[in-house]
Protein backbone atom coordinates (compact mmCIF):
# COMPACT_ATOMS: atom_id res chain seq x y z
CA UNK A 1 0.00 0.00 0.00
CA UNK A 2 1.26 3.50 -0.80
CA UNK A 3 1.88 5.87 2.09
CA UNK A 4 -0.66 8.41 0.84
CA UNK A 5 -3.39 5.78 0.65
CA UNK A 6 -2.52 4.39 4.08
CA UNK A 7 -2.79 7.87 5.61
CA UNK A 8 -6.12 8.64 3.92
CA UNK A 9 -7.48 5.29 5.09
CA UNK A 10 -6.26 5.89 8.64
CA UNK A 11 -7.90 9.31 8.87
CA UNK A 12 -11.10 8.21 7.17
CA UNK A 13 -11.58 4.96 9.06
CA UNK A 14 -10.42 6.01 12.53
CA UNK A 15 -9.19 9.53 13.15
CA UNK A 16 -12.14 11.61 11.93
CA UNK A 17 -14.20 10.10 14.74
CA UNK A 18 -11.46 11.14 17.22
CA UNK A 19 -11.38 14.86 16.25
CA UNK A 20 -9.20 14.23 13.19
CA UNK A 21 -5.80 14.77 14.83
CA UNK A 22 -2.89 12.45 15.56
CA UNK A 23 0.76 12.80 16.61
CA UNK A 24 3.24 12.24 13.80
CA UNK A 25 4.75 9.24 15.56
CA UNK A 26 1.34 7.59 15.92
CA UNK A 27 0.67 8.02 12.19
CA UNK A 28 4.09 6.52 11.43
CA UNK A 29 3.43 3.54 13.71
CA UNK A 30 -0.04 2.89 12.30
CA UNK A 31 1.02 3.11 8.67
CA UNK A 32 3.94 0.87 9.56
CA UNK A 33 1.41 -1.82 10.48
CA UNK A 34 0.61 -2.08 6.75
CA UNK A 35 4.30 -2.11 5.79
CA UNK A 36 4.73 1.55 4.90
CA UNK A 37 8.21 2.80 5.77
CA UNK A 38 8.51 5.77 8.13
CA UNK A 39 10.33 8.04 5.60
CA UNK A 40 7.58 7.40 3.04
CA UNK A 41 4.91 8.30 5.59
CA UNK A 42 6.68 11.53 6.56
CA UNK A 43 7.10 12.51 2.91
CA UNK A 44 3.44 11.80 2.21
CA UNK A 45 2.35 13.87 5.22
CA UNK A 46 4.34 16.84 3.93
CA UNK A 47 2.88 16.50 0.45
CA UNK A 48 -0.68 16.12 1.73
CA UNK A 49 -0.17 19.23 3.87
CA UNK A 50 0.91 21.24 0.81
CA UNK A 51 -2.14 19.95 -1.05
CA UNK A 52 -4.51 21.07 1.69
CA UNK A 53 -5.57 17.69 3.07
CA UNK A 54 -3.73 17.95 6.40
CA UNK A 55 -2.69 20.86 8.61
CA UNK A 56 -0.02 20.94 11.33
CA UNK A 57 -1.30 21.36 14.87
CA UNK A 58 0.27 21.01 18.28
CA UNK A 59 -1.62 19.50 21.19
CA UNK A 60 -0.01 20.12 24.59
CA UNK A 61 3.33 20.58 22.88
CA UNK A 62 2.99 17.43 20.76
CA UNK A 63 3.44 17.93 17.02
CA UNK A 64 0.77 16.33 14.88
CA UNK A 65 -1.50 16.79 11.91
CA UNK A 66 -5.24 17.33 11.69
CA UNK A 67 -7.57 16.67 8.77
CA UNK A 68 -8.63 19.91 7.08
CA UNK A 69 -12.24 20.81 6.30
CA UNK A 70 -11.61 19.69 2.73
CA UNK A 71 -10.34 16.30 3.89
CA UNK A 72 -13.21 15.87 6.35
CA UNK A 73 -15.77 16.53 3.62
CA UNK A 74 -14.18 14.18 1.10
CA UNK A 75 -13.41 11.38 3.56
CA UNK A 76 -16.76 11.68 5.31
CA UNK A 77 -18.60 11.31 2.02
CA UNK A 78 -16.33 8.45 0.92
CA UNK A 79 -16.80 6.48 4.14
CA UNK A 80 -20.54 6.97 3.94
CA UNK A 81 -20.46 5.41 0.48
CA UNK A 82 -18.18 2.62 1.69
CA UNK A 83 -20.34 1.50 4.59
CA UNK A 84 -23.92 2.51 3.75
CA UNK A 85 -24.40 -0.24 1.18
CA UNK A 86 -26.23 -0.05 -2.14
CA UNK A 87 -29.30 2.12 -2.66
CA UNK A 88 -32.23 0.06 -3.93
CA UNK A 89 -34.92 2.67 -4.51
CA UNK A 90 -34.97 4.76 -7.69
CA UNK A 91 -37.73 6.90 -9.19
CA UNK A 92 -36.62 6.25 -12.77
CA UNK A 93 -35.18 9.73 -13.34
CA UNK A 94 -31.56 10.49 -14.13
CA UNK A 95 -29.55 13.43 -12.86
CA UNK A 96 -28.12 15.10 -15.94
CA UNK A 97 -25.08 17.39 -15.76
CA UNK A 98 -24.02 19.45 -18.77
CA UNK A 99 -20.64 21.11 -18.29
CA UNK A 100 -19.43 24.24 -20.02
CA UNK A 101 -16.27 24.45 -22.09
CA UNK A 102 -13.02 23.74 -20.24
CA UNK A 103 -10.07 24.67 -22.45
CA UNK A 104 -7.24 23.18 -20.39
CA UNK A 105 -6.83 19.47 -21.06
CA UNK A 106 -5.54 18.58 -17.61
CA UNK A 107 -8.46 20.45 -16.05
CA UNK A 108 -10.86 18.51 -18.28
CA UNK A 109 -9.25 15.25 -17.21
CA UNK A 110 -9.55 16.19 -13.52
CA UNK A 111 -13.20 17.14 -14.02
CA UNK A 112 -13.93 13.83 -15.75
CA UNK A 113 -12.20 11.86 -12.98
CA UNK A 114 -14.15 13.76 -10.31
CA UNK A 115 -17.50 13.14 -11.99
CA UNK A 116 -16.71 9.46 -12.47
CA UNK A 117 -15.74 9.19 -8.79
CA UNK A 118 -19.14 10.65 -7.88
CA UNK A 119 -20.92 8.01 -9.95
CA UNK A 120 -21.61 9.89 -13.18
CA UNK A 121 -21.31 8.20 -16.56
CA UNK A 122 -20.40 10.07 -19.73
CA UNK A 123 -23.37 10.30 -22.10
CA UNK A 124 -21.70 12.80 -24.45
CA UNK A 125 -18.60 15.04 -24.68
CA UNK A 126 -19.95 17.40 -22.01
CA UNK A 127 -22.99 15.50 -20.73
CA UNK A 128 -22.94 13.23 -17.68
CA UNK A 129 -25.72 11.25 -16.01
CA UNK A 130 -26.22 9.41 -12.72
CA UNK A 131 -29.27 7.75 -11.16
CA UNK A 132 -29.15 10.32 -8.35
CA UNK A 133 -27.59 13.71 -7.67
CA UNK A 134 -24.35 13.82 -5.70
CA UNK A 135 -24.05 16.13 -2.71
CA UNK A 136 -20.40 16.63 -3.67
CA UNK A 137 -21.12 17.88 -7.18
CA UNK A 138 -20.66 21.55 -6.31
CA UNK A 139 -17.25 21.03 -4.75
CA UNK A 140 -16.12 18.70 -7.53
CA UNK A 141 -17.05 21.16 -10.28
CA UNK A 142 -16.05 24.41 -8.57
CA UNK A 143 -15.22 27.04 -11.18
CA UNK A 144 -16.76 25.05 -14.03
CA UNK A 145 -19.96 26.42 -15.61
CA UNK A 146 -22.64 23.76 -15.71
CA UNK A 147 -26.35 23.11 -15.93
CA UNK A 148 -27.95 20.22 -14.06
CA UNK A 149 -31.46 18.82 -13.94
CA UNK A 150 -33.42 15.60 -13.46
CA UNK A 151 -34.94 13.91 -16.48
CA UNK A 152 -36.60 10.76 -17.72
CA UNK A 153 -34.57 9.38 -20.62
CA UNK A 154 -36.10 7.41 -23.47
CA UNK A 155 -33.59 4.56 -23.34
CA UNK A 156 -34.46 1.80 -20.83
CA UNK A 157 -32.52 2.28 -17.60
CA UNK A 158 -30.73 -1.07 -17.50
CA UNK A 159 -29.77 -0.74 -21.15
CA UNK A 160 -28.35 2.75 -20.60
CA UNK A 161 -26.44 1.60 -17.52
CA UNK A 162 -24.82 -1.22 -19.50
CA UNK A 163 -23.87 1.30 -22.17
CA UNK A 164 -22.31 3.86 -19.82
CA UNK A 165 -20.49 1.53 -17.44
CA UNK A 166 -18.54 -1.68 -18.01
CA UNK A 167 -20.67 -3.78 -15.70
CA UNK A 168 -19.13 -7.04 -16.90
CA UNK A 169 -15.67 -5.91 -15.83
CA UNK A 170 -17.06 -4.56 -12.56
CA UNK A 171 -18.74 -7.89 -11.82
CA UNK A 172 -15.45 -9.67 -12.45
CA UNK A 173 -13.72 -7.29 -10.03
CA UNK A 174 -16.27 -8.05 -7.33
CA UNK A 175 -15.86 -11.79 -7.87
CA UNK A 176 -12.09 -11.41 -7.56
CA UNK A 177 -12.54 -9.37 -4.39
CA UNK A 178 -14.67 -12.13 -2.87
CA UNK A 179 -11.97 -14.72 -3.53
CA UNK A 180 -9.28 -12.44 -2.10
CA UNK A 181 -11.40 -11.63 0.98
CA UNK A 182 -11.90 -15.32 1.74
CA UNK A 183 -8.14 -15.76 1.70
CA UNK A 184 -7.62 -12.74 3.95
CA UNK A 185 -10.17 -13.76 6.56
CA UNK A 186 -9.47 -17.49 6.44
CA UNK A 187 -5.67 -17.57 6.33
CA UNK A 188 -5.05 -17.06 10.04
CA UNK A 189 -6.71 -16.06 13.27
CA UNK A 190 -6.42 -12.44 14.36
CA UNK A 191 -4.04 -12.61 17.32
CA UNK A 192 -3.49 -8.97 18.26
CA UNK A 193 -4.83 -5.49 17.89
CA UNK A 194 -2.08 -4.68 15.41
CA UNK A 195 -2.95 -7.58 13.12
CA UNK A 196 -6.66 -6.70 13.36
CA UNK A 197 -5.84 -3.11 12.41
CA UNK A 198 -3.67 -4.22 9.50
CA UNK A 199 -6.25 -6.70 8.22
CA UNK A 200 -9.08 -4.17 8.38
CA UNK A 201 -6.93 -1.49 6.75
CA UNK A 202 -6.10 -3.76 3.83
CA UNK A 203 -9.73 -4.81 3.37
CA UNK A 204 -11.05 -1.24 3.55
CA UNK A 205 -8.35 -0.09 1.14
CA UNK A 206 -9.27 -2.80 -1.36
CA UNK A 207 -12.96 -1.94 -1.07
CA UNK A 208 -12.33 1.81 -1.35
CA UNK A 209 -11.05 1.28 -4.89
CA UNK A 210 -14.60 0.41 -5.95
CA UNK A 211 -15.57 4.04 -5.30
CA UNK A 212 -13.70 4.87 -8.51
CA UNK A 213 -15.33 2.16 -10.64
CA UNK A 214 -18.77 1.42 -9.17
CA UNK A 215 -21.35 4.20 -9.77
CA UNK A 216 -23.62 2.79 -7.07
CA UNK A 217 -26.46 1.87 -9.40
CA UNK A 218 -29.82 0.88 -7.89
CA UNK A 219 -30.55 -2.84 -7.98
CA UNK A 220 -33.07 -2.60 -10.81
CA UNK A 221 -30.36 -1.31 -13.17
CA UNK A 222 -27.95 -4.16 -12.45
CA UNK A 223 -27.70 -7.57 -14.13
CA UNK A 224 -29.19 -10.60 -12.38
CA UNK A 225 -27.01 -12.44 -9.83
CA UNK A 226 -24.94 -9.30 -9.27
CA UNK A 227 -21.83 -10.27 -7.21
CA UNK A 228 -21.51 -6.79 -5.76
CA UNK A 229 -24.30 -7.53 -3.29
CA UNK A 230 -22.55 -10.55 -1.78
CA UNK A 231 -19.22 -8.70 -1.85
CA UNK A 232 -20.74 -5.83 0.15
CA UNK A 233 -22.21 -8.21 2.71
CA UNK A 234 -18.94 -10.11 3.18
CA UNK A 235 -17.03 -6.81 3.38
CA UNK A 236 -19.26 -5.51 6.15
CA UNK A 237 -19.05 -8.80 8.06
CA UNK A 238 -15.24 -8.84 7.91
CA UNK A 239 -14.72 -5.20 8.84
CA UNK A 240 -17.25 -5.41 11.68
CA UNK A 241 -15.48 -8.45 13.14
CA UNK A 242 -12.11 -6.69 12.95
CA UNK A 243 -13.30 -3.36 14.32
CA UNK A 244 -12.86 -3.96 18.09
CA UNK A 245 -9.23 -5.05 17.77
CA UNK A 246 -8.44 -2.39 15.18
CA UNK A 247 -9.88 0.54 17.10
CA UNK A 248 -8.22 -0.65 20.31
CA UNK A 249 -4.86 -0.64 18.54
CA UNK A 250 -5.44 2.89 17.22
CA UNK A 251 -6.24 4.05 20.76
CA UNK A 252 -3.07 2.37 22.01
CA UNK A 253 -0.93 4.13 19.40
CA UNK A 254 -2.50 7.53 20.09
CA UNK A 255 -1.98 7.14 23.85
CA UNK A 256 1.60 5.83 23.60
CA UNK A 257 3.86 8.26 25.51
CA UNK A 258 6.49 7.77 22.82
CA UNK A 259 4.10 9.20 20.24
CA UNK A 260 3.52 12.31 22.34
CA UNK A 261 7.09 13.51 22.60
Amino acid sequence: MRARSAIFDLYGDHLLARDGWAPVQAVVRLTGAVDVAAPATRTAISRMTREGWLAPREDHGVRGYVATARARARLGAAWTRIFQGPVHDWDGRWHVVVTGHVSDRSARDRLAASLQFLGYGRLGPSTWVAPRASSELGAATAGVPLHSFHANLEQPGAQLAAQLWDLEALAASYSSFLLWLREQTGSCAIRSGESAYAARALIVHAWRKFLFTDPGLPARLLPDAWPGQEAAERFREATTALWPGATAYVAECLADPGARR
